[in-house]
């Protein structure tokens, strides 16, 4: 049987590809487990530098895989501890995560697999790609984020449209409102996705760490709040040897060495 989940790292990019293509990468416990640690990986090892979430074979993720657990055969279905032990953790890591974390959508996208997407900083899309808020066909509301990220990504109006009639969004009409940042051609995707992870990789990791958690900040800051933070943050970025031999190399006229320091 093969791996639920693929981790490859190179030129300081770990790149994750969800591995169950068969059932359109549907989470398992065991898979939560394995990205989890993927991710715990990234935060702990000095040599990543971003991440790339992928899926294999034709969907991206399909969300729960629902055959874990049957209510149709009397089973009665905590979902809270599902959440709290698996997906909350599992999007709080990606937020916190001081590196960019790309998503490459190469298919559908449903249920908890497409607010999974939404969680990342950066999200391409596959032309053919589409994302689905399922839930409401069976009987559930957005979870993993999603009643968060679609309505401070596109607002209320159109976040309560595909929450509440769970219709396929195309991932050209994702990128026209603003959910992901762009839809790309399918055969391109990957090519996008690392070349955009490998530029990311080799810039000021730090500064570009503090520009993701500054940017979340605001979501929930005044503006008196965010100029005090802005403040902080240069003051301890000003402090870096990112920021040294940034200066050095514009005044050198070279390119930089950025370290993430």
């Amino acid at each position: 049987m093969s791996e639920p989940l693929l981790t490859e790292v190179r030129d300081g990019v770990l790149e994750i590809t969800l591995n169950r293509p068969d059932q359109l990468n549907a989470f398992t416990v065991e898979m939560h487990k394995l990205i989890r640690a993927a991710f715990e990986r990234a935060k702990t090892d000095d040599d990543i530098r971003a991440v790339i979430l992928t899926g294999a074979g034709r969907g991206f993720c399909a969300g729960q895989d629902l055959s874990e657990r049957d209510p149709g055969k009397g089973e009665i279905v905590d979902l809270k501890v599902t959440l709290s032990t698996n997906y909350n953790p599992l999007i709080r890591a990606i937020r916190a995560l001081e590196k960019p974390v790309i998503c490459a959508v190469n298919g559908v996208a449903a249920g908890a697999g497409a607010n999974l997407a939404l969680a990342c900083d950066i999200v391409l899309a596959a032309e053919s790609a589409k994302f689905i808020q399922a839930f409401a066909k069976i009987g559930l509301i957005p979870d993993a984020g999603g009643t968060w990220s679609l309505t401070h990504l596109i607002g209320e109006t159109r976040a309560k449209a595909l929450a509440m009639t769970a219709m396929p969004l195309s991932a050209k009409q994702a990128e026209e409102w603003g959910l992901i940042f762009r839809c790309v051609a399918n055969d391109e995707l990957m090519s996008e996705a690392r070349t955009l992870a490998e530029q990311l990789a080799a810039g000021a990791t730090l500064g570009i760490g503090k520009t993701k958690m500054a940017i979340q900040a605001a979501t929930t800051n005044t503006l008196d709040e965010q100029l005090d933070l802005e403040a902080e943050t240069q003051g301890e970025l000003g402090r870096s040897e990112d920021f040294r031999e940034g200066v050095n190399a514009f005044l050198q006229k070279r390119p930089a060495r950025f370290q993430g320091k």
